[in-house]
């Protein structure tokens, strides 16, 4: 059955891949994020090669005027929204805790808790009166374990996870499903932004092992949303085969 998904963060990575994944499936979208020009290049690609509907919506969720005007204008079909993918956040620096930028520990929490929040809270109105929905956040194996250097990325997602879990409890009488998503190393721009456009060190954190890809982590977030009304997946964490958690890697024998 046709369902209307709403991705944030939907111009690359993850959110590009879930827009893919649940396209090809015939489902309608609505595709946030930042980039215009990414967005209307998406949704032309998607409406042309699987005949579906396709709403792009350009607002960055870190402001909550925004995301809830662009919630509103939503034209009426596309708000009867099934499907929350809450994947827009970023990880900014990899820095100890006394030497971080306070600017960059604004904008994780900006994005990554607060708007994840913004974005949900505009919409799950709708599907309390509907009886019906699901949200998909997107948190991080560093939500379960710090790691050096991880401090505020670590809080945000670990912010996420408490979230996840208190959206669960509330919404458990209106019959909306939420999931928790917690990748760990998985291969998009993820690193790029985190150390701020240095190619060289972002391809670092991927060699000699095989990291996940943005296809393998639509994989399994298209799984959870396509099951029986009666079931949901609370949580579902991640890895690579050569990644055990936020610190012990394989990174002699998985690429060989």
């Amino acid at each position: 059955m046709k369902k209307i998904i709403f991705i944030t963060g939907a111009s690359s990575g993850i959110g590009l891949a879930c827009a893919e994944k649940f396209a090809s499936a015939g489902n309608d979208l609505v595709i946030t994020g930042r980039r215009l020009g990414r967005l209307q290049q998406l949704q032309k690609s998607l409406e042309s090669k699987y005949k579906i509907q396709c709403h792009t919506a350009c607002f960055d969720v870190q402001d909550k005027v925004a995301v809830n005007l662009a919630i509103a204008q939503l034209p009426d079909y596309f708000k009867a929204i099934d499907i929350l993918i809450n994947n827009a956040g970023l990880a900014l620096g990899r820095d100890y805790f006394q030497d971080a930028e306070m600017a960059d520990w604004e904008t994780m929490i900006d994005t990554n808790i607060k708007g994840l929040a913004y974005v949900s809270r505009a919409i799950i109105p709708a599907m309390i009166k509907r009886r019906s929905g699901h949200i998909i956040n997107l948190g991080s194996i560093a939500g379960h374990e710090v790691y050096e250097k991880g401090n505020m990325y670590c809080a945000t997602k670990s912010a996420v996870d408490a979230l996840s879990k208190s959206m669960r409890i509330d919404l458990l009488k209106h019959h909306i499903k939420v999931t928790l998503i917690s990748p760990g190393a998985v291969n998009t721009e993820f690193s790029l932004v985190r150390f701020k456009g240095d190619q060289q060190t972002a391809d670092k954190v991927y060699e000699n092992f095989i990291p996940l890809t943005a296809t393998d982590i639509s994989d399994a977030i298209f799984y959870c949303a396509s099951l029986p009304a009666h079931v949901c997946i609370n949580e579902l964490v991640i890895t690579p085969t050569a990644q055990a958690n936020t610190i012990y890697f394989s990174k002699e024998d998985s690429a060989k």
